[in-house]
């Protein structure tokens, strides 16, 4: 159980996110706030597109015979990082929000991934093997100054920023087994939060900072817990023998966006941060997945395989307005809202 638990929590760390192994054109004249990343093959490997959120404007930002994905907009809206293999490994990279002057920034022999921008922009965290095992690494918007944070022989990975910029939540494995650590931005004070037998993993700040939710396989299957940011009051908000897992916060902080196989196919459901009022919000026969909120809180964009492939849904943040954006017999998926 443990082995099969921390294999999947890594396929949506290293995979999912980018849709390898499952993930410069007009941008419109729509505000940056309207408009999805997202990956697809429809071109024949993983690329990089972006569309408004509608799904008008559909729009191919990179054009390369390699693999492309893991699109994260930058703070502002102006860049989007990225990672692709077309260096012959992976390395993140950055272009200006029309696909334009798409640079390598890590530029190493290591396999690099996983990018998050820092709240201000000036810095991106991401996760390198370059050292031998894969650890938490920073550099500057720009590519310079990169260093290794974790520096553990244990693999460190999934980092995720504060909402303040001053410390990183990441998980490792350098106890036996992957727990949710915190640390300082410049690798100080690293802190084991969640210190439990079971493996716990994919940490994601609250809005306001106060809290942490993480994906756990201590009751014997995933489910979404909570805590404080000194790993206090760990609370299980799903609590059900399914698979739960992909926590997505609100906006305003009040509820979380998540995935689960409870009623035998994966849905998407939202449930609020006390673990009350739990509700599924997509129901049909085929998985649907990975939500992401709009930054108003107002809509749910998520991947959905009700069509005989991965495409990209938008829905009401109450289910309602269920519209299809992408429509391609190739996969489409890992939507990235534009700030």
């Amino acid at each position: 159980m443990k082995t099969a638990s921390v294999a999947i929590a890594f396929l949506f760390v290293a995979c999912l996110g980018v849709l390898f192994a499952a993930c410069g054109g007009d941008g419109g004249d729509a505000p940056a706030a309207g408009r999805i990343a997202f990956v697809s093959e429809r071109d024949g490997n993983f690329e990089v597109y972006v569309m408004n959120a509608d799904g008008s404007d559909l729009t191919r930002l990179t054009d390369d015979p390699a693999d492309d994905g893991v699109p994260a907009w930058s703070p502002d809206g102006s860049r989007i990082v990225f990672v692709s293999d077309r260096d012959g490994n992976r390395e993140v990279y950055v272009m200006n929000a029309d696909g334009s002057d798409q640079t390598n920034l890590t530029d190493d022999p290591g396999d690099d991934g996983a990018p998050v921008w820092s709240p201000d922009g000036s810095r991106i965290a991401f996760v390198s093997d370059r050292d031998g095992s894969f650890e938490v690494y920073v550099m500057n918007a720009d590519g310079s100054d990169q260093t290794n944070l974790t520096d553990n022989p244990a693999s460190d990975a999934a980092p995720a920023w504060s909402p303040d910029g001053a410390r990183i939540a990441f998980h490792s494995d350098r106890d036996g087994n992957f727990e949710v650590h915190v640390m300082n931005a410049d690798g100080s004070g690293q802190t084991n939060l969640t210190d439990n037998p079971a493996d716990e993993v994919i940490p994601f700040w609250s809005p306001d900072g106060s809290r942490i939710a993480f994906s756990s396989v201590r009751d014997e299957n995933f489910e979404i817990y909570v805590m404080n940011l000194d790993g206090s009051d760990q609370t299980n908000l799903t609590n059900d023998p399914a698979y739960d897992s992909i926590a997505a916060w609100s906006p305003d902080g009040a509820r979380i966006a998540f995935d689960s196989d409870r009623e035998g196919n994966r849905e998407v459901y939202v449930v609020n941060v006390d673990g009350s009022s739990l509700t599924r919000l997509t129901e049909n026969p085929a998985d649907d997945g990975v939500p992401v909120w709009s930054p108003d809180g107002t809509r749910i964009v998520f991947m959905s395989q009700r069509d005989g492939n991965w495409e990209i849904y938008v829905m009401n943040a109450d289910g309602s307005g269920l519209t299809r954006l992408t429509d391609n017999p190739a996969d489409d998926g890992v939507p990235a809202w534009a700030p």
